[in-house]
């Protein structure tokens, strides 16, 4: 765990190494750190030995938990600002509470930043998972969408739900899951946000499962990607309540690469042997690369309703998932190239896009229906070019599937590619089609 962090924090001046990790673990095993802002108290408290230390580990800090890069000479408040981490942060707000032209960013940079550096000291309370259960109903019916939805997203109590197993929580949370019927924040029953269930995210519960979002006090023991466990209709056209979905359906293109790290265990094992002199020992280490390539038909009135949710889904992927994405846009069909631009200005050619890893994961967006002369012969060899280039490929359509067949255009262009609703259902579909020609 966080074997990078001495080397990544030297970079700031500050004097780490792996003694620096063996007090954090001893202090993670006295269960001192619940929440992030705690690992920020323990941190400072190993790491800081001087007052002009504080602002290099604080920048150190929020570069390698939080993504925020704090450039020379930059203010916080404008770091956190530009940040991606902060994006997704707002994108999880009520829509009354998120960003505009007549609120304060200043107010919620603060809301944020306060939310990090929440401690277990700032909490009133820790509740035993046991006593919270037992007077819990996981069947009880979801009458009343609106009663948690306004909660208080300050959490004054936190629940430990670590005594409890994690098959029982699943098989809880299965039974919730059936009866939810809306979005829910705040409270400790419902799949939700912000509040001390031991499903959900953004809340205080230690020990128990995050589900969508991000997470709050990095506290949870296990993460549910399925979408099964999300109260939305997966048939239903993409939009934002059934995003999360999609998202975890999203994630399976995810390909495993791998690179050389430090073995911390066996370095820290073998020193002992040797009576404390530490020689690092390295191992690989497996993580997940994504090279994703977004078509975008925008250029139909047709269109316009799908485009925006398509662009917030890749986006809260790319802002989830560490990958390479690119978006391109055409309008109904291609001629020799796409666009870089969204209003289709900067012109990208077949070839220069026919250059790019064959490796990546193609997702085309559009209805196909149009004239049946603008897919001409030309345009029909493009595709194929593309189709021939990249194995991963496959076509969003946002139109209902029963109507697939009533136009011509659309039937041509389903012989080309692999064709799928533009639904989480269907991406995840698309996402299957994809894996199956990746083992081939």
């Amino acid at each position: 765990m966080f074997e990078t962090l001495p080397h990544h924090f030297r970079n700031f001046g500050l004097a780490t190494d792996i003694r620096t990790l063996l007090i954090l673990r001893k202090s993670m095993e006295k269960g001192l750190v619940h929440t992030l802002g705690d690992l920020y108290m323990v941190l400072k408290g190993i790491v800081v030995k001087s007052p002009k230390e504080m602002g290099p580990f604080s920048t150190a800090f929020y570069d390698y938990f939080l993504d925020i890069k704090i450039e020379k000479g930059e203010s916080l408040d404008n770091a956190v600002l530009r940040s991606e981490t902060f994006k997704q942060w707002l994108e999880n707000l009520n829509h009354e509470e998120r960003l505009d032209e007549e609120n304060d960013y200043r107010d919620f940079i603060n809301k944020f930043l306060d939310e990090v550096h929440l401690t277990t000291f700032d909490i009133e309370r820790i509740l035993r998972g046991e006593d919270v259960l037992k007077n819990d109903d996981p069947n009880m019916k979801d009458d009343n969408p609106q009663t948690e939805f306004d909660a208080q997203k300050h959490v004054s109590q936190m629940v430990d739900y670590s005594n409890i197993s994690l098959e029982e929580l699943r098989k809880r949370m299965e039974q919730v899951a059936q009866q939810q019927q809306s979005r829910h924040e705040g409270g400790s029953h419902w799949i939700g946000a912000y509040g001390n269930s031991p499903y959900g995210h953004g809340g205080a519960a230690k020990g128990g499962i995050r589900v969508g979002g991000a997470g709050g006090g990095k506290m949870a023991r296990a993460v549910i990607g399925d979408p099964n466990f999300y109260p939305v209709e997966r048939k239903e056209i993409l939009k934002d309540d059934n995003m999360d979905a999609a998202l975890a359906a999203l994630k399976g293109v995810e390909e495993a690469s791998a690179e050389i790290v430090l073995d911390l265990e066996k370095t820290i094992k073998q020193g002992l042997k040797e009576g404390g002199i530490f020689l690092p020992y390295e191992m690989e280490k497996i993580h997940q690369k994504i090279q994703v390539l977004l078509l975008v038909d925008n250029g139909g009135y047709s269109m316009y309703p799908y485009v925006k949710s398509v662009q917030k889904l890749f986006s809260k992927m790319k802002t989830r998932f560490a990958h390479d994405l690119k978006v391109h846009y055409f309008h109904n069909t291609i001629y020799g190239g796409v666009y870089e631009d969204a209003a289709r200005f900067k012109f990208i050619s077949l070839k220069k896009l026919l250059s790019l890893d064959k490796n990546h994961s193609v997702f085309i967006l559009g209805d196909a229906a149009m004239a049946p002369y603008e897919l001409d012969e030309r345009s029909q060899a493009d595709w194929m070019e593309l189709k021939k280039k990249f194995k991963r490929i496959v076509w969003l359509n946002p139109v209902k599937q029963a109507m697939w067949p009533y136009t011509l255009t659309t039937q041509w262009i389903g012989k080309i590619f692999e064709m799928y609703p533009l639904t989480p259902e269907g991406i995840e579909g698309a996402v299957v089609e994809m894996n199956r020609v990746r083992k081939k």
